[in-house]
């Protein structure tokens, strides 16, 4: 009880300096830390253009998770590998097409209404418009197949990153998982992970080793991300 004045007696304190709403959203946070209040439910959408085996970690991951959950799998392809997955999860799906995506709203409607909060690019090959960016700003990562700055951009996805990578000589490779602005592979760094790249690797071998990295990262940098 005491605790519970306490609350209310800086809600009021707040209300006085006109900073209500301040004082309110750190106060849910403090009870939902102390279990008076329930804990948001984060709601992930999973773009993705392919087999989706990143979707498919990510979905695993947090299938049990009490605060974050899955709730679409947006995609660009009928047909992609993602969709069945995404079937076998009993997750809802969003095909999209190019036109209404780049040039008109983006679908944010769509996510707004089941109410998505949280935008995650898993091998999503379309750039992201900048009326979704508006809409989800520092929400939307991506996952890319190399050390960025390196080897991104327009153009740079899948093997044609891993065959630049050897071609170049380089002897290491990784992943970068960073927020998404409105140019290709440019939003802030968020983490990276390097693997060595040894005498004898071609693009097939560094893309094995890149896929391993992405399974085992993507998905507890999302929840480092979203619980705090």
């Amino acid at each position: 009880m005491l605790l519970i004045g306490y609350q209310a007696l800086l809600l009021a304190y707040g209300a006085l300096l006109g900073q209500w709403a301040f004082f309110w959203k750190y106060e849910q946070k403090l009870l939902r830390k102390l279990g008076i209040l329930p804990k948001n439910t984060q709601k992930l959408a999973i773009f993705a253009s392919g087999a989706g085996s990143n979707a498919a970690k990510i979905i695993a991951h947090f299938k049990n998770h009490p605060t974050i959950k899955v709730v679409l799998i947006v995609c660009n392809k009928p047909g992609a590998g993602v969709l069945q997955i995404a079937s076998e999860n009993g997750i809802p799906t969003l095909l999209i097409e190019k036109d209404r995506f780049a040039k008109g709203d983006g679908y944010c409607p769509e996510l707004l209404q089941i109410g998505v909060n949280f935008v995650v690019l898993a091998g999503f090959l379309w750039k992201i418009p900048q009326t979704l960016i508006n809409a989800y700003p520092n929400q939307i990562i991506n996952i890319h197949p190399a050390l960025l700055p390196k080897y991104g951009g327009k153009g740079m996805y899948g093997a044609k990153v891993h065959e630049a990578v050897i071609a170049a000589g380089e002897k290491e490779s990784g992943i970068t998982i960073h927020y998404v602005n409105e140019h290709y592979d440019e939003g802030a760094t968020i983490f990276q992970a390097t693997c060595s790249i040894h005498q004898g690797d071609d693009a097939d071998s560094l893309a094995h080793k890149i896929h391993g990295l992405e399974h085992q990262h993507f998905p507890l940098v999302i929840e480092r991300l979203l619980v705090k």
